[in-house]
């Protein structure tokens, strides 16, 4: 696959397509068990509870994970994406109930680079808090 939009028709504050990812608990245990990450406090109520939080919290790397898939679609190529970092703000609270939470997310172009490359900034949201900062991917465009 490659890049379908092209370095020429972005311009620095061209804004993504937002996305909204809906995080229940059963996405928590699948997860877990693809990424092997079965801490309690992502499944695990009254741990959770227990060590300080809130409820059970969503894996960052989970989070990490849903907040790039608006920058991957967009590019359309998931192999575009050369660096991509964040620091880990907030925690997504996942409680049980018929909703679970929301992780929201909206990106820009903040910087266009050279060879074809442009910095995405990303902005992830959850029950109102910012759970990611410093959320930025460097994208090589067509």
């Amino acid at each position: 696959m490659a890049a379908q939009i092209q370095y020429a028709d972005v311009e620095v504050g061209t804004e993504l397509p937002a996305a909204s990812f809906p995080v229940s608990r059963a996405t928590l245990v699948r997860y877990a068990g693809a990424s092997g990450d079965f801490n309690p406090i992502h499944w695990n109520e009254k741990f959770a509870k227990e060590v300080g939080l809130p409820d059970v919290i969503a894996h960052g790397m989970f989070t990490m994970a849903e907040a790039i898939r608006v920058v991957t679609d967009w590019v359309g190529d998931p192999g575009a994406v050369v660096e991509y970092g964040v620091r880990f703000t907030k925690p997504v609270v996942v409680p049980n109930d018929d909703e679970g939470a929301l992780i929201e997310v909206t990106a820009k172009v903040a910087v266009k680079m050279d060879d074809n490359r442009v910095r995405v900034d990303l902005t992830a949201m959850s029950a109102g808090q910012k759970v990611l900062g410093m959320s930025r991917a460097v994208v090589q465009l067509g």
